[in-house]
């Protein structure tokens, strides 16, 4: 029997569109394992990441591929945006 192990994968979800349709969406992003998803909302987009996650793992696991660390957060890890003007 597999054991089960839990990894922390950072997820960055932002406004979108769709490609085709143009409607407005929120793309969830996994930069460590380079895979993206999207929803009709922030917690569909989320929930279509973490199957894509699980899906992309278990491929790399039938394909003897080493699976990518996540990590773990730390009490002084801040994730925020800067928005920033600029004349270029």
């Amino acid at each position: 029997m597999a054991t089960k192990k839990i990894l922390n994968y950072q997820v960055i979800i932002y406004p979108d569109k769709t490609v085709k349709s143009n409607k407005s969406c929120f793309t969830a992003y996994c930069p460590v394992l380079e895979i993206a998803d999207n929803g009709k909302t922030i917690e569909e987009a989320l929930k279509n990441i973490k199957g894509l996650i699980k899906f992309h793992l278990e491929c790399l696991k039938k394909e003897k591929t080493p699976i990518p660390e996540g990590f773990s957060f730390g009490k002084e890890e801040i994730f925020t945006t800067a928005k920033v003007s600029v004349s270029l």
